[in-house]
This record gives C-alpha cells, structure tokens and sequence, in this order.
C-alpha cells in the first residue's frame, strides 16, 4: 500500500503543553498522525489562518513566552 504523503524532514520541536494538546487534538479528529498534521498546517498555512487576528496573537505570545518558559 502506498504512502499518502513522503515525510522528508525531521527536526526536534520544542512546544507548550497547550499547544501539543491542541496539535493531539487536532490530528485525531481530522484523522491524521502529529507529523502529518503539522505538514497539512504549514503546507496550507495561508488558508488557515486568519489574517484580522493572526499578528495581534503572534504579538500576544511574544509578550507571554518569557514568562512561559520559567
């Protein structure tokens, strides 16, 4: 049986709870595994974000992951 898709590259990530938990859920329900999930993200980032919101977030967990990280 062939592959769906070839996964190429593999890094170490370094993520939050929050967002591992977010990433589990989200590869479940959309039938995926993590590595899968994160390729579909990313390969479709522009059409799944939301441009109104995106850069006041990213600013928002600029300003908070210092203190997350402690």
């Amino acid at each position: 049986m062939p592959k769906r898709l070839r996964l190429t590259r593999r890094f170490p990530v370094a993520m939050t709870e929050d967002g591992y938990r977010r990433l589990k859920r989200f590869s479940k329900d959309a039938g995926l595994d993590e590595g899968e999930a994160l390729s579909f993200l990313f390969e479709n980032f522009d059409s799944v974000i939301d441009d109104d919101t995106f850069g006041h977030r990213l600013r928002l967990f600029n300003s908070e992951l210092e203190a997350r990280k402690k």
